[in-house]
C-alpha cells in the first residue's frame, strides 16, 4: 500500500460529470443525486430506492437528535408499552420526516428534499473514547488489523449470517425440490437491484456509527429535553435537565461541542391531564426558554390491534447490530414459548392520534428549529473560521505549522502539548477540543454534508486534510480524506481521467492507509472503501473499472469476514454488469467478468453452506453469460449453458 504521504490539490470550481465521455454528456452540471434520482419530473430530487447504496449513505449521515427525558415522561411512555421510554417511541418517526424539507446552501440557494431524515439517539450513548495512534512495528499490518477487528464489524457479520440462516431454513421447511436458482431471464432483470443482504450489511455497518472525536456526524445537533404534565414543577425539571447536559455527570466529552440546540417538550397526558393547566405551563416554558418548544399531546393508555384507530409502529430501519441481535434473540425466545401459551405479539401499536401528533412534532422541530440552526451555524463558522483559513494569512499559518520560525517554548507551554508547537492537537489524548478551529471546521464540513451542500463540504474537508497531516492526527486525516472523496463523487464536476486518478484514487488510498495501517481501524477501512466503490460504480464509465480495482484490493487485504467477502464478490459482479457497451456488438461491456465474479461469489457461499444464496449467484452468472455477444452478432442465448 502507498504511504499516503503525498498530497493532491483539488481543482475548483468543478462542473459536469466526473468521468466525461459522450455517453455521460447529459450528466454534465449534475450531481450524482440528479443522475441516479428517480423522482417525478419537476419534483424534488430523490436518492433512488431505499436499499440503494447512495440512499443508504445519505440516510446514514443525517443530523442526530439526543433524547433526554425526565422520569415522569418515561413512566408515561412505558404505560403505553414502550419499555425504553420516549426515545423508543420517537425513534421510527425520524427515519423519514413527513413532507418536503427545504434547505439553503452556503450561497443562499434553496433546494427541497422529500427524503430528509434525522436520527433519534439516547443522550450520552455510543461514546467512543479517542485512541492515540500507535506506531506500527515492521509495517505492523497484521498487528493493527488484529487491533482493528472491532466488535461492530463482527456483529454486522453475525446479523447478516442469521438472516441468511433463516432463509436457508425457510427454503428447507418449504419442501421445495428447487435449488434456489431462478431463470436466466428473471435473474437478468434483477441485475441492477441491490442484494437485500448487501443492503442489510451496509445499513447495519452505517447504523453502528459511534460518537467519535474524529468526525461529528453522530454528535448531537440538538437535544430534546422532555417533561410531562404530571410533573409538579416543570420549569425546575427542565432546568435540571439542562444542567445534566452541560455540567452534570452526564455531560459530553470535551471533544463534543456543547453548544447544540436545546429543544424543550412538554408531553401532555390527554386522558388524565388538564389541558388548561398544560397550556399555561407551555406558555411559561416559551417565556423562559424561547421559541424552541413544543406541546406534545399523547394518550397514556396502551393501544391494541383491536382498537379502531390503532397504528402499528414499525421498527426503526437504523437499529444497531447489537440491537438487532438482541431483538432476534428475544423473538426466538417468544416463539419458543408459544407452545406453553406464553407467546406475546412483538408488534407495537399506538393510537393514530398519537402518530399524527408525533409526525407534526418531528416536522416542526426539523423545519423550524434544527435546519435553520444548522444553516446559521454553517454561515457563522464559514465566515469566521473557514474563510480566514482559506485566505493568505490562513495559508501562512498552515505553512508555519510545517516550518517553525524562532522560539516555540512559550507556545508549547500554553498549548499544553509536550514536544509539539503551533498545534491545537493533543497528541497524548488523541483529539482536538471542540473549540479548536480544526474541530469547528470539521463540524462545518459535516453540517454541510448533512445539509447536502456538497461543494462547501468538499472544500472544507480538503482544507482539513493538510492540517491533520501536519499535526499527525491520523484518524482525523483518514476521515477527512474519506469524506473529501465521497463529497467529490457526489457533487457536480468535470475531470479528466488523469485528474481523477490524482484525486479520487489518492484520497481513498490515503484514507485506507491511515485507517488500516496507522490507526488499525477496521471499521473505517471497510466503510471508506465500500462507499467509495459504490459511488464510483454509480458514476459509470471508467469509474466501474476503478470500483472493481478497489474491491479487489479489499479482498486481497482480507479486511472482511466470510460474509462480507462473499457479498463484495456479488457487488463486483454487479459493477461489471453495469458497464454498458456500445454498438450492436456491445463493445466495452463486461458480461464475461460479471459472470466470473458471480461464480466466485457462489463458491464463497457454498463454502459457508449457504446453498440458496449460491444458487441465486449461479442463476445470475447464467444470465450474465447469456448476454455475452456471439461472434456472428447477438447474445449467446441457450448455448451459454
Amino acid at each position: 500500500m502507498s504511504s499516503g504521504a503525498r498530497s493532491v490539490s483539488l481543482p475548483l470550481p468543478l462542473a459536469g460529470s466526473i468521468f466525461g465521455g459522450s455517453s455521460l454528456a447529459s450528466n454534465r452540471q449534475a450531481s450524482l443525486l440528479d443522475v441516479v434520482g428517480s423522482g417525478e419530473e419537476g419534483g424534488p430530487p430523490t436518492t433512488g430506492a431505499p436499499t440503494d447504496p447512495l440512499s443508504l449513505l445519505l440516510k446514514a449521515f443525517v443530523p442526530h437528535v439526543a433524547i433526554h427525558a425526565s422520569e415522569d415522561v418515561d413512566e408515561l411512555v412505558r404505560e403505553k408499552g414502550f419499555k425504553q421510554g420516549l426515545w423508543e417511541l420517537l425513534r421510527p418517526f425520524g427515519d423519514k420526516v413527513q413532507g418536503r424539507v427545504t434547505v439553503r446552501d452556503s450561497n443562499g440557494a434553496a433546494k427541497t428534499w422529500e427524503d430528509f431524515a434525522i436520527r433519534f439517539v439516547r443522550f450520552g450513548d455510543g461514546i467512543e473514547e479517542p485512541e492515540p495512534p500507535e506506531p506500527s512495528v515492521n509495517g505492523g499490518a497484521e498487528d493493527t488489523s488484529r487491533r482493528g477487528k472491532t466488535d461492530l464489524v463482527r456483529l454486522v457479520e453475525r446479523v447478516v449470517e442469521m438472516h441468511l440462516r433463516f432463509a436457508e431454513q425457510a427454503h428447507a421447511y418449504s419442501g421445495s425440490s428447487e435449488d434456489g436458482t431462478a431463470s436466466p431471464g428473471a435473474a437478468a432483470a434483477d441485475t441492477a437491484a441491490t442484494s437485500p443482504y448487501f443492503a442489510l450489511y451496509l445499513r447495519r455497518l452505517l447504523s453502528g456509527m459511534p460518537v467519535s472525536c474524529h468526525e461529528t456526524f453522530a454528535h448531537p445537533v440538538a437535544c430534546v429535553m422532555a417533561i410531562s404534565s404530571r410533573n409538579p414543577s416543570p420549569i425546575e425539571a427542565l432546568q435540571r435537565l439542562y444542567r445534566d447536559t452541560s455540567q452534570g455527570e452526564r455531560r459530553l466529552p470535551p471533544w463534543v461541542g456543547a453548544d447544540f440546540l436545546r429543544y424543550y417538550v412538554l408531553v401532555h397526558d390527554e386522558e388524565n391531564g388538564d389541558i388548561t393547566k398544560s397550556m399555561a405551563f407551555f406558555e411559561q416554558m416559551k417565556r423562559s426558554f424561547g421559541l424552541h418548544c413544543h406541546l406534545l399531546r399523547l394518550r397514556s393508555s396502551r393501544s391494541a390491534i383491536s382498537d379502531d384507530d390503532c397504528f402499528e409502529l414499525p421498527r426503526s430501519d437504523w437499529m444497531t447490530p447489537a440491537e438487532e441481535l438482541a431483538d432476534i434473540e428475544a423473538s426466538e425466545a417468544l416463539f419458543a414459548d408459544e407452545d406453553d401459551g406464553a407467546f406475546e405479539d412483538p408488534a407495537r401499536y399506538i393510537f393514530e392520534s398519537d402518530a399524527t401528533a408525533i409526525r407534526t412534532f418531528v416536522r416542526e422541530m426539523v423545519t423550524q428549529s434544527i435546519v435553520p440552526t444548522m444553516e446559521r451555524n454553517v454561515s457563522v463558522w464559514n465566515d469566521q473560521v473557514a474563510s480566514r483559513r482559506r485566505g493568505l494569512s490562513g495559508r501562512f499559518m498552515s505553512l508555519s505549522k510545517r516550518f517553525t520560525f524562532g522560539s516555540t517554548s512559550s507556545r508549547s507551554s500554553v498549548l499544553g502539548a509536550p514536544g509539539a508547537s503551533n498545534t491545537n492537537y493533543d497528541a497524548a489524548a488523541g483529539f482536538y477540543r471542540a473549540d479548536a478551529p480544526e474541530a469547528i471546521m470539521r463540524r462545518l464540513a459535516d453540517y454541510a454534508f448533512m445539509l447536502r451542500d456538497w461543494k462547501l463540504a468538499m472544500s472544507t474537508y480538503d482544507l482539513l486534510r493538510t492540517d491533520f497531516s501536519n499535526d499527525k492526527a491520523w484518524r482525523y486525516h483518514a476521515a477527512a480524506n474519506e469524506m473529501t472523496a465521497l463529497s467529490l463523487l457526489i457533487m457536480p464536476q468535470n475531470m479528466s481521467s488523469k485528474t481523477r486518478i490524482e484525486t479520487i484514487n489518492t484520497l481513498l488510498d490515503q484514507a485506507l492507509y491511515s485507517y488500516h495501517i496507522r490507526c488499525g481501524s477496521l471499521y473505517g477501512s471497510i466503510r471508506s472503501v465500500i462507499l467509495g466503490l459504490e459511488l464510483l460504480r454509480l458514476r459509470g464509465g471508467s469509474g466501474v473499472d476503478e470500483a472493481v480495482r478497489w474491491g479487489v484490493r479489499v479482498l486481497e487485504s482480507r479486511l472482511l469476514g466470510p460474509i462480507g467477502d462473499a457479498l463484495l464478490k456479488e457487488r463486483l459482479a454487479v459493477c461489471y454488469a453495469s458497464k454498458s457497451g456500445s454498438g450492436s456488438q456491445g463493445w466495452g461491456s463486461r458480461w464475461r467478468k460479471a459472470a466470473l465474479w458471480s461464480v466466485l461469489a457462489a463458491e464463497a457461499w457454498l463454502g459457508q453452506g449457504k446453498c440458496v444464496q449460491a444458487g441465486r449467484c449461479l442463476s445470475q452468472a447464467r444470465a450474465f453469460w447469456a448476454r455475452v455477444p456471439r461472434e456472428g452478432g447477438g447474445a449467446q442465448g441457450r448455448g451459454a449453458r
